[in-house]
């Protein structure tokens, strides 16, 4: 499974089985993290059988099995969140790619029980937790915006443009908001997130994650 099957394919799931992860599959997903962390200065790391991420209702009412998990960390710097949230969305597809499934999970995680792993000397800031491991479901696709709310073109349309928007529309974001606008003109590519709050920038680097999986880097420059 490529990226871009992955993208397609990956839905938010809740519930998972008890199966545990295979010592390959989470040695991938480290090896993944690592260059994401260096590549991008970010502190990510993958814990697995453990809940100390998850608050108390989460455990009881919205989740179930959640045993693995990817700590979303890094320095406290302006643009750590948007680093974040480009590499989770990294993270997520290749677990996708690997017969995972994933649970962003950004407002309801407990912060002290991440710290038990992640301490402030790894990581000044900590944004949230993505949950892996073997759905008992595949999910269902969110409701989408169409391509015309979020996005233009001036001039003719070029197919990579179009890929781009729709790959984007695909990308997990705060509330499935999809507060995005992402304009083209020539190879010139600019977007705004029109949100605020706590996860803007977080989904800013999600959704331009999945615009430039769509598009293909060579193909355009973000301005």
């Amino acid at each position: 499974m490529t990226l871009n099957e992955a993208a397609e394919c990956r839905h938010t799931v809740r519930k998972y089985t008890d199966k545990k992860l295979p010592a390959d599959t989470a040695e991938k997903l480290t090896e993944r993290l690592n260059r994401c962390n260096e590549k991008y200065g970010l502190s990510m790391k993958l814990i697995t059988e453990n809940t100390d991420a998850l608050g108390a209702a989460v455990k009881l009412i919205m989740s179930k099995g959640v045993r693995n998990y990817i700590v979303l960390a890094g320095k406290d710097l302006s643009d750590t969140d948007e680093k974040l949230g480009y590499c989770g969305a990294d993270i997520m597809l290749c677990a996708q790619t690997l017969g995972l499934n994933s649970w962003w999970i950004g407002g309801t995680f407990s912060r002290s029980g991440v710290r038990k792993h992640v301490p402030e000397s790894e990581a000044e800031k900590i944004i949230g937790v993505i949950a892996v491991g073997f759905g008992e479901s595949q999910g269902v696709p969110h409701k989408s915006k169409s391509s015309e709310a979020v996005s233009s073109y001036d001039g003719t349309m070029p197919q990579w443009f179009a890929n781009g928007i729709r790959t984007a529309l695909l990308a997990p974001t705060a509330l499935n908001r999809q507060a995005f606008f992402i304009k083209g003109n020539g190879s010139d590519v600019t977007i705004t997130y029109n949100g605020s709050g706590t996860f803007a920038k977080t989904d800013l680097g999600i959704v331009k994650y999945h615009f430039e999986l769509g598009a293909e880097k060579e193909n355009f420059r973000w301005i």
